[in-house]
């Protein structure tokens, strides 16, 4: 079943909740729950969203996982949450002072759950919530307590950037290091 334009619309500032617990091997944070995430209550829920197939081919999941299915992660190891919590339309709707109270808010999620890696799907969000202006896709040199932190790409279906495969690319080189450091 698809929303309507009034069901998206009244999904504005929803908030959804996060798929976390302590100790997880990777906490996946996305920008912020588009409304077609905020109308299903799924993160990455949008079809054409990248995600769950990258995190499929990656080998995180041992199949590809539907968005309805997003608490099984927690079984694997892993997590989901956003760097700011209410829905919008785009990520453009953000102002900066969102997305940099969104991640002093995210940093002290990270240090309260303690997940081994934070990954940030999104390079300008986390440059603009971190104040990182020139990091880059992959390890940060940074630690979040003693969280490692990864920038992947975002994986949005309006990332032209990144294909479906190099973006599963990006997601399977973050598995390894996740492998390497455990």
């Amino acid at each position: 079943m698809r929303p309507t334009s009034e069901q998206l619309e009244q999904a504005r500032d929803r908030l959804l909740p996060d798929v976390a617990a302590p100790g997880l091997a990777v906490l996946f944070t996305g920008i912020n729950p588009g409304l077609y995430s905020a109308w299903t209550g799924h993160h990455f829920a949008r079809p054409g969203n990248r995600f769950w197939p990258a995190l499929h081919r990656s080998g995180f999941t041992p199949r590809l996982l539907l968005p309805g299915e997003q608490q099984e992660l927690l079984a694997l190891g892993l997590g989901v949450t956003n760097v700011v919590a209410r829905a919008t339309a785009r990520a453009d709707e953000l102002t900066t002072e969102e997305m940099v109270a969104g991640g002093g808010d995210l940093r002290a999620k990270v240090l309260g759950l303690g997940p081994r890696w934070l990954a940030v799907c999104g390079v300008t969000a986390y440059r603009t919530a971190f104040g990182v202006p020139r990091a880059r896709i992959g390890a940060q040199p940074d630690l979040m307590g003693r969280t490692r932190v990864w920038v992947l790409p975002n994986p949005s279906g309006l990332n032209a950037h990144y294909t479906p495969a190099a973006l599963a690319d990006e997601f399977a080189r973050l598995r390894v290091a996740c492998r390497t450091t455990a």
